[in-house]
């Protein structure tokens, strides 16, 4: 009924960028807060950065300065721009969003997650 789709994820040089984009689809009737987790290999899913619909932003103190968020809200889109990557931002990335469903209840919704992996 509704799906979160990531795209954007690959191999990036230390140093280099990434963009990483998630859509929200499917009987939507409302978005609230989207965000993008990742998990990196042996460890617990952690949360890197989230944006409200009214646009206020949080990040994960590891990642302030080199990563943005951003959103369509009419689009239902949420994407990640990552700079400065380094190895420690190797992990797969999910997208995350609260999602109110035609003729359903307010519930988080997960993407199928995204690779990015930091090597030279």
């Amino acid at each position: 009924q509704v799906q979160l789709v990531e795209s954007g994820g690959g191999l990036g040089q230390p140093g280099g960028s990434l963009r990483l984009s998630c859509v929200a689809s499917g009987r939507i009737q409302r978005v609230a807060a989207m965000a993008w987790y990742r998990q990196g290999p042996g460890e617990q899913r952690d949360l890197v950065a989230s944006m409200t619909t009214s646009g206020d932003r949080t990040y994960a103190d590891s990642v302030k300065g080199r990563f943005t968020i951003s959103r369509d809200n009419a689009l239902n889109t949420v994407d990640l721009q990552i700079d400065k990557l380094a190895p420690e931002d190797t992990a797969v990335y999910f997208c995350n969003a609260a999602i109110l469903p035609l003729g359903g209840t307010w519930r988080g919704y997960w993407g199928q997650g995204t690779q990015v992996t930091v090597a030279s």
